[in-house]
């Protein structure tokens, strides 16, 4: 392996130490185990349609249901075992708290919160639970939804960021500028509050839409995010009260309730300033977070083309990218996500889950008072099972002192003769 191979995976660019060197409970990337699985025939399901029923079907239907199929199988890639185990555990341990809502039962989502707490289920338990707090209290689905952030356009010509194509892997890719902000005109055009609640329903886009739209095009699944944080000029007088604010504010939300979805940090043009600034901003930073991160001067360029294809990386960052139809390439959120037949594909899928989800939801509620019935009935049974070895040791106790009794009395017999 090449230096500056070496250097990217383990270390600082240049030649210097990296602040999150220390010993760290590192897992391989999240898609890792979520690979396609082997192609294997299909299996005729009990109570299915038969053959012959199958090929009245339009043939364009067939392939067509075919395609979702296996595009879903390969979305939802392979499980390991000893994973599945572990979700299964912490399904189990939410469904009897009824704190698992239909919407968040998945495999995938389950896994986050478990490898961010390194599988201690209780923990994970614990964290996911003020999820589903925290996205009550500050509403997340409402945003999603209703959120309008009018002001996008002229926040980016302050704060210069956005999605920019996928990685070597399949990856959406996510770039900021931070030198080229400024931060008083950003306050003129929106408040903290707004800006916050902007990047959480661009977080909600990329779970609900940009992942998947990544998994279709890479044919696997997709489940994070490479970032780059330019932060040419970037020193200490950027670390301003309302800059420390945001910082936190969004690392904490990113932390907590969208874990595991950062792949790999590239901080690049890291000059003399911000190595002093980024002794103040690791210290906010868990050592999972920190062990993803690698900090690079201005030599970064062959360390960025090694992960990333020249024709998705814009030119300010030695790519071959302009996207001058946009006006710039933080300006066109370009990626499989925007593809009108992705998405089309996306949303038949879409479809077609909400409608199981609907069904195993009907079944899941019949299911849960089936086995509060199950477990009321277990319950009288050992309860049932305790009286009755009670009673027979009653009943020995009863034959014990009659057997005495009686050989009171021929005691009582004998001395009277």
């Amino acid at each position: 392996m090449r230096k500056g191979l070496r250097d990217l995976v383990g270390g600082v660019g240049d030649g210097e130490p990296s602040s999150s060197s220390k010993r760290k409970n590192v897992y391989p990337p999240i898609e890792a185990f979520w690979l396609p699985p082997a192609e294997a025939a299909p299996v005729e399901a009990k109570g299915s349609r038969g053959l012959s029923s199958k090929l009245l079907q339009p043939l364009k239907f067939r392939r067509s249901s075919e395609k979702r199929r296996s595009l879903k199988m390969a979305m939802e890639g392979k499980h390991d075992p000893k994973e599945e185990e572990a979700v299964d555990a912490l399904r189990e341990m939410l469904f009897l708290d009824c704190q698992l809502p239909p919407k968040f039962n998945d495999y995938h989502t389950l896994l986050r919160f478990l490898r961010m707490r390194d599988f201690d289920r209780p923990a994970a338990k614990e964290m996911f639970l003020k999820f589903i707090k925290w996205r009550e209290e500050f509403r997340t689905d409402a945003i999603s939804k209703e959120f309008k952030f009018e002001e996008r356009e002229e926040v980016k010509k302050c704060y210069p960021h956005g999605f920019h194509g996928v990685d070597r892997y399949g990856r959406p890719i996510y770039i900021e500028r931070l030198g080229m902000v400024d931060l008083n005109t950003l306050l003129q055009v929106t408040t903290l509050e707004r800006f916050v609640k902007y990047h959480v329903s661009e977080q909600e886009k990329t779970l609900s839409i940009r992942y998947p739209a990544c998994s279709i095009q890479a044919k696997k699944h997709i489940a994070s995010t490479t970032s780059i944080l330019d932060v040419g000029g970037v020193g200490m007088a950027n670390f301003s009260k309302p800059a420390r604010y945001l910082f936190t504010e969004i690392q904490k939300i990113d932390s907590n309730y969208y874990p595991e979805t950062l792949h790999q940090l590239f901080i690049i043009n890291a000059g003399s300033g911000f190595k002093i600034l980024w002794k103040a901003l690791s210290a906010f930073l868990d050592a999972r977070t920190l062990a993803k991160i690698h900090v690079f001067g201005h030599n970064y360029v062959q360390e960025l083309r090694v992960i990333i294809d020249p024709s998705n990386l814009p030119s300010f960052l030695g790519g071959n990218c302009v996207c001058s139809e946009y006006g710039g390439c933080l300006s066109s959120d370009r990626g499989p996500w925007n593809n009108p037949d992705i998405l089309a594909l996306l949303q038949v899928i879409s479809s077609a889950d909400e409608a199981c989800d609907y069904d195993e939801e009907e079944s899941g509620l019949a299911s849960e008072d089936a086995w509060l019935d199950n477990r009321k009935i277990q319950a009288l049974e050992e309860a049932l099972a305790e009286t009755k070895t009670k009673i027979e040791a009653l009943e020995t106790a009863l034959e014990d002192t009659k057997v005495i009794l009686r050989e009171v009395t021929q005691y009582i017999d004998d001395l009277r003769t």
